[in-house]
């Protein structure tokens, strides 16, 4: 019987770590369990650097960042209220156009906080490959 509670409390473990870093767990819904729970813990403790996916549904349109590489920059609200800025890479990935308020936008990105919710970046491949390429999915298009 402590066997299998010790196992039951390292299947428990094993979850939650897994979870917290963003690896896929077969039979999960990887998109909600990030947008809902990385994000949210990320900010409450000032994490950075977090590898992430999820979705939300665009809030603001801003413009163009033209400062070193150029971004196309956007406001995300996810489920749970938080929001987020997408700055994608438009050097290396290509443009959303026709991008609009109301729209839904999944993302695979690199998650850095800030006071205002968090940036998500790193939303492209990487040239070099030395990063774990990103991506945005809208309106059934792939952008990396």
């Amino acid at each position: 019987m402590k066997k299998f509670i010790f196992l039951i409390v390292i299947a428990v473990l094993a979850y939650g770590f897994l979870q917290e870093h963003g690896t896929s767990i077969p039979g999960t819904h990887r998109s909600d369990t990030i947008a809902n729970s990385v994000p949210q813990n990320a900010y409450n403790n000032r994490r950075s650097d977090l590898q992430m996916e999820g979705r939300g549904i665009v809030t603001k349109v801003l413009g163009d960042d033209l400062h070193g590489s150029r971004h196309q920059r956007f406001i995300l609200k996810l489920d749970d209220g938080r929001t987020l800025l997408i700055a994608h890479n438009i050097d290396l990935a290509p443009r959303i156009n026709g991008l609009k308020l109301g729209d839904i936008v999944d993302f695979h990105g690199e998650y850095k906080w800030n006071s205002k919710g968090g940036v998500i970046h790193w939303t492209h491949h990487d040239p070099s490959h030395r990063h774990v390429a990103g991506w945005l999915k809208h309106d059934g298009r792939t952008y990396q």
